[in-house]
């Protein structure tokens, strides 16, 4: 029933003054923007994994000039899968060519290094470089976004889809703060030979210098890159990397109103967070492998996201290794990684040494060749697991670098075994395949 006032019967008899506060509390929560705070943002202990700080680190948010980090991530790997050189020529078409500022304003027909690229995007946020380079590795700059989003898939990056490679706006090209700071922290273990480039504070092309968008190079200690970002959409954005006094943190500041208030919050929270990371680093934190274009075939548990995440094809140097006396590696027929591998002489090498793994979950591993190269050893454990999947199906499939006196050597090995039992017991099977192969505990 209602009383003349409109209201309730069992409302009306709510002293007035309360019922006003409550009103007025209802009516300003139906007002509160679905952004509840300014900032999306995340810091994590790069040595640990652990999460020291996080605000609406999984809420979706436009990359913006953050997808160039991806760019550069897939120009990186091809360096170092040797698809291209730091002086190969990008060509701009009119399509790069034509992308709005920032850009570095090479005329559709002409064509820079890659090495240039890298320093346009690292600095200047270039735009259009982003295109050229996409359609020189992708075909088009679709195609390559694609490739984008698998790989940031691989990373761990479950809710990130790449649109394009600049991080010009589309609604469907979306990001979370934790999936950022993956990637940032995967660019710095993937990568720490291309790494300096983020350090980059200026690079100066024909006439032209361009300054580093990232104003926090030089001005935070312990500050040595990554990325800034920014579209209307998205406010403005920055991912941080820092390494001082023995502590090291990715950071990532998503929706700064301003660049300057951008600045001062990841300020903020590198002043307040650095101090309380560890000081002791647990290993990598992005510790699996893939293999065959890109597919992911390994996964470790780790701190940091809930997912899998694999590192990329080619592992840098620095690795631990041990002594090695290789045995001769011989394929029937070897094909590099792609090709079908018709057979595998079981007189390739095994080399039952034991050394650090970059699988970090322990246990025992069965390898089955220690190989020349990495094409070779990435065939070995295709045709590996095509002629002994039921064998190894729940097994971790991964390349080794191991290094002595100058040479190279790349292990092929099956990981995520957790007892010698088991090990020995799928090399024993794998043998009956006359399929070679060594169990040692990592």
């Amino acid at each position: 029933m209602r009383q003349s006032n409109g209201l309730p019967r069992s409302l009306s008899l709510v002293p007035k003054f309360i019922l006003v506060a409550a009103l007025a509390a209802i009516t300003a929560l139906s007002t509160v923007p679905a952004r509840a705070v300014e900032y999306a943002g995340i810091v994590i202990d790069a040595h640990t994994g652990k999460t020291l700080y996080a605000a609406s680190a999984d809420a979706a948010r436009y990359p913006a000039s953050l997808t160039k980090m991806m760019t550069l991530y897939m120009i990186f790997e091809a360096l170092d899968g040797g698809r291209i050189r730091k002086d190969t020529r990008v060509p701009f078409s009119a399509h790069a060519a034509a992308r709005p500022p920032t850009k570095i304003g090479v005329r559709a027909g002409n064509s820079v290094t890659v090495e240039t690229v890298i320093y346009s995007l690292v600095t200047k946020s270039a735009n259009d470089a982003a295109s050229a380079v996409a359609e020189l590795l992708g075909g088009t700059e679709a195609g390559f976004a694609r490739q984008m989003t698998a790989k940031a898939r691989q990373l761990g990056m479950a809710n990130t889809t790449f649109q394009n490679a600049s991080g010009l706006p589309d609604p469907n090209q979306r990001t979370t703060a934790r999936d950022m700071a993956i990637l940032g922290i995967a660019l710095r273990e993937h990568f720490p030979h291309h790494y300096d480039y983020f350090s980059t504070r200026s690079y100066t092309l024909g006439t032209t210098r361009m300054g580093n968008h990232n104003k926090l190079l030089g001005r935070v200690k312990g500050v040595d890159g990554i990325k800034t970002g920014y579209i209307r959409a998205s406010g403005f954005n920055l991912v941080s990397s820092v390494k001082t006094d023995g502590r090291s943190i990715v950071a990532v500041v998503i929706g700064g109103r301003t660049g300057a208030s951008r600045d001062e919050q990841m300020t903020k929270l590198i002043r307040e967070y650095l101090p309380k990371a560890s000081t002791r680093s647990s290993g990598p934190l992005i510790a699996s492998r893939v293999i065959n274009r890109g597919a992911p075939v390994a996964t470790a548990a780790i701190s940091l996201p809930k997912v899998a995440i694999p590192t990329p094809d080619f592992r840098p140097d620095g690795e631990a290794v041990a002594a090695y006396a290789p045995e001769p590696a011989a394929m029937a027929t070897a094909a590099v990684a792609g090709a079908a591998i018709e057979t595998v002489s079981p007189g390739v090498g095994v080399d039952p040494v034991r050394t650090a793994s970059i699988i970090a979950t322990g246990g025992w591993v069965v390898q089955v060749a220690s190989t020349p190269s990495k094409e070779q050893a990435l065939a070995v454990l295709e045709s590996t697991s095509s002629r002994a999947g039921n064998i190894l199906s729940n097994a971790l499939p991964f390349t080794e670098l191991f290094e002595l006196k100058g040479t190279v050597f790349h292990r092929a090995r099956y990981g995520g075994f957790t007892t010698k039992t088991a090990a020995f017991d799928a090399c024993s099977a794998l043998k009956r395949k006359k399929i070679d192969c060594y169990a040692v505990q990592q």
